[in-house]
């Protein structure tokens, strides 16, 4: 597939980068513990307890805000677009929160629809979106060469070509530490996958936001202040 997919010389295409990228998580981990507790001390322990249950963090991550660190953490079952089923983590952001809410906005969906129980109702969440810096070597799949292959990137469903350019980018020498990519769920928006926890870090005034959540069969709508975006879903 490669030599269809690329050639090798354009990976020298790759180039040392500084983004500030917005990620959205679910809001809901203090929350969940201290409907466990009785006050603030309890709690503390309770997500000390929970903290030294958890897998090692792998050594790029060490020391990372749990929000960097957290995708390192994990091996996941279930594939995303850079990252195979059961491999080790990656850490997705977006250059524009209305981005994040549309990857966010297909994901919760699909979890919506798989689930038997959710299927026919709604479900309601709210979510952190925070913005982190990037730096390292980055390689940017939205300019030629790697363009002339947009289709293949932005595969609604289909990840195996991006799969396959992680590992291979992954590999290279020096390695190349995020893929830039566009937006298989928001017309010319722009995403980075970042495969390095030491190239991220949370600035002193990094911004946060936090948005509502509304997922059924037929649609997703995030909020957020005056921001209304609504995702309607085969």
């Amino acid at each position: 597939m490669s030599a269809a997919l690329w050639e090798e010389d354009w990976f020298a295409s790759a180039r040392p980068a500084r983004r500030d990228l917005w990620r959205g998580v679910e809001a809901q981990h203090q929350v969940a513990t201290m409907r466990l507790v009785d006050d603030l001390r309890e709690q503390e322990l309770l997500e000390q307890l929970l903290e030294a249950s958890k897998p090692p963090l792998p050594p790029e991550a060490a020391g990372l805000h749990f929000l960097l660190a957290t995708p390192f953490r994990y091996v996941s079952p279930w594939p995303s677009r850079f990252r195979p089923a059961d491999q080790p983590g990656a850490w997705y952001g977006a250059d524009e929160p209305q981005t994040v809410a549309a990857e966010l906005a297909y994901w919760r969906w699909r979890f919506f629809m798989d689930s038997d129980g959710l299927r026919e109702g709604e479900l309601v969440t709210q979510h952190t979106f925070f913005q982190a810096r990037f730096e390292g070597l980055e390689l940017d799949v939205t300019v030629r060469p790697w363009s002339t292959r947009r289709k293949r990137w932005r595969a609604p469903d289909d990840y195996a070509a991006c799969q396959q350019l992680a590992a291979r980018a992954r590999a290279a020498a020096p390695a190349v530490t995020a893929i830039r990519y566009e937006s298989a769920r928001r017309e010319a928006a722009l995403c980075q996958v970042v495969f390095d926890g030491r190239t991220l870090s949370l600035p002193s005034a990094h911004l946060q936001q936090t948005w509502n959540c509304k997922t059924t069969k037929a649609l997703v709508l995030f909020s957020h202040h005056a921001d209304r975006l609504e995702f309607r879903m085969a």
